[in-house]
């Protein structure tokens, strides 16, 4: 939403808009309402807001393409109207202003999930490229976690330090998630994850989505400027494969789903550049020996399934 874009036209060379989710085949996709690390907590709230009235009118400008979706059950009643269901996130917990009523408020609006930080610590947490600050979570992430687990909202420690996730695993009662990202095992960048924190994740009922970003995917990325990419080569989808094979390989496939990261990235493994092309994954997936029913925990189930498990 931030992009200014119409997102009920068939915008061309973009990554996401209605019509293309139409075309994909698939039955819904989390909407992140993103918030600069550089705005002030007040400022985050509004512009968290602003997000939210834009995607709501752009919803229901569009009632005949998408609709909203909380849950498993709306999910299913969207899709049996031929609908695209959208769930909610919000990226980064600055802007709760630590207050439990904002938190209230975006759960009642319908977000179900909230990333603790982004790029750099915050009130809450440590980022994973951040400073520090507070070895994991602060007192006030450490209150929150509680009051997440109470209201019914999935953490999400994306971005967050290595310390801060194990944190956030000491305390929380319900399970998480781990919205997108790749394995460091297989690419050292600072917001992949360990097998010990995938493993400790995924043995809590939790799941960690895997990404399509370069610079998660691959050393040989280290550095990339996704703003300018001077022509290089993007990676094959098959680095994409490889990193949810590991993932499977340490969680288990109920631990595992995709995390793509569209719109929030300008660049993609290739061959996966917009979601309509996402039938890709999907066909790589199977030629690596995945089933059927394996490939749908990963694409949507296990992750359905941790919301339910918050209730």
């Amino acid at each position: 939403m931030i992009r200014g874009r119409d997102f009920g036209i068939d915008n061309p060379g973009v990554q996401v808009d209605f019509p293309k989710m139409l075309r994909s085949g698939i039955t819904g996709s989390f909407f992140a309402l993103y918030i600069p690390a550089r705005l002030s907590n007040e400022e985050a709230t509004a512009y968290a807001f602003a997000q939210l009235e834009e995607l709501k009118r752009q919803v229901a400008a569009n009632s005949d393409k998408v609709a909203f979706a909380t849950d498993r059950e709306s999910m299913l009643e969207n899709a049996s109207k031929g609908l695209v269901s959208i769930f909610i996130g919000l990226e980064n917990g600055s802007a709760l202003l630590g207050r439990r009523g904002v938190l209230e408020e975006l759960y009642a609006e319908g977000v179900r999930y909230v990333t603790l930080c982004h790029s750099e610590d915050n009130d809450i947490c440590d980022s994973c490229t951040g400073s520090g600050r507070w070895g994991g979570l602060s007192p006030l992430g450490r209150k929150l976690v509680g009051e997440m687990n109470e209201l019914g909202m999935v953490i999400d420690v994306a971005h967050t330090s290595n310390d801060t996730v194990r944190d956030v695993l000491g305390l929380s009662v319900k399970p998480i998630a781990y919205t997108h990202g790749c394995c460091s095992s297989l690419c050292s960048h600072k917001r992949n994850l360990p097998d010990d924190l995938i493993r400790g994740i995924s043995s809590r009922g939790g799941v960690v989505c895997m990404s399509i970003y370069p610079c998660f995917l691959s050393d040989d990325y280290a550095g990339f400027d996704d703003d300018n990419p001077d022509g290089r080569a993007m990676p094959e989808l098959a680095k994409v494969l490889d990193h949810i094979e590991h993932a499977v390989a340490v969680a288990g496939v109920e631990g595992v789903g995709f995390g793509t990261d569209y719109e929030g990235i300008n660049h993609t493994a290739k061959g996966l550049e917009s979601i309509e092309n996402f039938g890709l994954l999907v066909d790589g997936l199977k030629s690596r020996g995945f089933s059927a029913s394996e490939i749908a925990k990963m694409a949507s189930e296990n992750l359905l399934r941790v919301i339910s498990a918050q209730k």
